[in-house]
């Protein structure tokens, strides 16, 4: 399955919303939340999994279905979706991740990041 980026992004803003220390969120591919009901079940449950891999959720628990148990977002996690949370940033990530030709997750985290930080220097004017 390719890695589909609105995917994760959309399943990390499912999880910082969904959930706290006393909050879980439990998917399953019969009970897709609303949130992410524009995609697969399948495809939802792929990108939880390429999210735990990528140490940006953590996810304690896989269920015999293929749900699981997700507890909260790890500090990579909110780092990551910080930058990329305004649709403005998202899309100057998505925009150079496509001229680049890398689609992977380490690369959209490392554009994301450097999409803040010319944001940043702009508006510090250096």
């Amino acid at each position: 399955m390719k890695l589909n980026p609105d995917c994760v992004r959309d399943v990390l803003l499912y999880v910082e919303n969904n959930t706290d220390l006393k909050h879980f969120a439990s998917i399953s591919p019969s009970q897709i939340p609303d949130e992410l009901s524009n995609y697969p079940a399948d495809e939802v449950m792929y990108h939880i999994k390429q999210a735990e891999l990528s140490a940006l959720i953590d996810v304690p628990s896989w269920y015999l279905d293929g749900g699981c148990l997700i507890k909260y977002l790890l500090p990579e996690g909110h780092q990551f979706l910080a930058n990329i949370r305004e649709d403005n940033n998202w899309n100057k990530t998505k925009d150079i991740a496509k001229s680049v030709g890398s689609n992977s997750l380490d690369a959209i985290k490392q554009i994301a990041t450097g999409v803040i930080t010319a944001l940043i220097q702009a508006k510090l004017n250096l």
